[in-house]
Parts: structure tokens; sequence; C-alpha cells
């Protein structure tokens, strides 16, 4: 819904893991040179203020990156990771987080593209203003993620991410994401396509995975992180997980060494765990 802000949550629990694998997979994208798109459907700000603003209300980051910011002996991909976020915050004070697309910017090379959609008229302008420095390279679009994934498939460089992050204020969003996927492995059954969903005390996402478990893909891999037990009055978001459709090889094994650490990192109570699960292409 157009009323969703992600600077409330910005550097939670679920960022961390959403950016961990997704910076994984460009790493794994930019193994070969050719080039490749990257695709946001859900794009947000681009960066978040962590210290005024919408993100101070709750605070969330506090029990997201703050806990892994200027730790010693992080795991090499933590530490991958963070690097994004100190390009943010060079004196070491944690002030501003990466969203996805800042991430990716960062990530890129001078030949991929990127290709972001972002509803909400003010997170579209400050997106604008954060893209800017790439140019041509980017093009940022205010219109439905879900509807202009359908022009952008199959991409010319036949390689590309796509992110599919929508907020879920709107349940039909759980159905629009399976619906978006059926489309788009039949336009481009190749692509890496990566879903951020949340853990709510809700079956809507349960159902989700289900469906996206079935779907016409050679793998699939789906993890998330529980980082409490689920809120008594029934509220809330108690963790969060990444299920991605032609996953890279290297994801599972990579996963299986982090989750651990993530769970004894991140998590808040005797509810903290991990659910790690893949179909081997």
């Amino acid at each position: 819904m157009l009323s969703y802000r992600h600077a409330f949550h910005a550097g939670n629990h679920a960022d961390v893991l959403k950016h961990l694998v997704l910076d994984q997979l460009l790493i794994y994208l930019n193994q070969k040179d050719k080039p490749y798109w990257y695709i946001d459907t859900h794009a947000g700000a681009g960066v978040y203020a962590l210290t005024e603003g919408y993100a101070t209300k709750n605070a969330e980051f506090a029990t997201g990156v703050a806990r892994l910011w200027q730790r010693n002996a992080l795991p090499e991909p933590v530490a991958s990771y963070l690097q994004h976020v100190l390009a943010l915050n060079p004196d070491g004070a944690l002030r501003y987080y990466p969203g996805s697309p800042q991430l990716a910017a960062q990530r890129v090379r001078p030949d991929d593209r990127l290709r972001l959609y972002e509803l909400h008229s003010s997170d579209f302008t400050l997106l604008q203003e954060n893209m800017s420095p790439l140019g041509k390279r980017v093009l940022v679009d205010k219109s439905d993620g879900f509807a202009g994934l359908k022009a952008l498939l199959p991409p010319p460089p036949r390689r590309a991410l796509v992110l599919i992050d929508p907020p879920y204020e709107d349940k039909k969003d759980y159905s629009r994401v399976t619906k978006a996927l059926e489309d788009a492995l039949r336009r481009f059954a190749t692509g890496i396509y990566a879903v951020w969903y949340p853990q709510l005390q809700r079956v809507e996402w349960q159902l989700m995975l289900e469906q996206l478990k079935r779907l016409p893909v050679k793998g699939w891999l789906n993890v998330s992180l529980q980082v409490e037990p689920p809120h008594p009055d029934g509220f809330g978001m108690y963790g969060s997980g990444m299920f991605i459709l032609n996953p890279p090889y290297t994801l599972y094994p990579l996963l299986e060494q982090l989750m651990p650490w993530l769970v004894q990192t991140l998590g808040q109570g005797a509810g903290s765990r991990f659910v790690l699960e893949q179909q081997a292409a």
C-alpha cells in the first residue's frame, strides 16, 4: 500500500538477511564478464537516515545492523555486506543505511543496468536523487513494479537478478508475487528471482511459500531467520525470509555456515531459529 515507508524498518534484522543474500547474488553474477540487469520491483528510497526521521520511531536498526557494526572477527559474507554500509558512513558512526538499490548500485559494473520501480511519490523523488550518480545506467520508474516487470523480460543481456520485495500490507501482495513469477518464468526462465517475505502470525506467507515451491524451475532455495517467538498479541513481524528461484549453487553451503552465527548474533530469545532448505537443480 502507498502508506508504507520502509524508513521505519531500515537496517532491521530483516534488512540484514535480505541484503546479505542480495549481496551474495550480485557477487555471483559479477563472476562472469557478461553484463546483467538488476530489477527491483519495490525499490524504496535507496538510502535511509538512522539518526533522524522515521527510523528513530522504533529504532529497529538497533537490533539489526547495529549489532554487527564495528564487531571483530566477522564471517566473510557479513564483512562484505557491511562494506556497503561503511561506504555511507566512512567516519565509523552509523548514521545511514543503504537500501537494496543503493547496495546494488555499489556492486554493479559499468556495463550492468538497474531498473527500479517505486510508487510512493516521496520515496520515488528520493530514489531519483540517490541514484543520479549512475546516470543512464539506471532507470527509475514511478509505477507498479509487478506490472513493470512484464515489460522488461527477457532483458537484452539474457542475465538478470530480480528482487521482489513488496510491503505485504495489502494481503493481495502474496498472490501477486506468485502470479508475477509465473508470468516472469514464462518470459525468462533462467533469471535469478529473489523474493523477500515477512514472518507474521497469518497464513498468507506460508501459503505463498507452498505455491513458490511448485513453480516450474530447476531449483529453489528458502532461508528464513526468526529472531523471537511470535508475539502474544498476534501482531508484529518476528522473522523474515528470502525465497530464491534459480539460486547459484554457492548460496546454500554459504548460508549453511552463516545462519547459526546470525541466529546467535541477531536472536532475541529462546524462539530464535533459522530454516534453510532447497530443491537442487
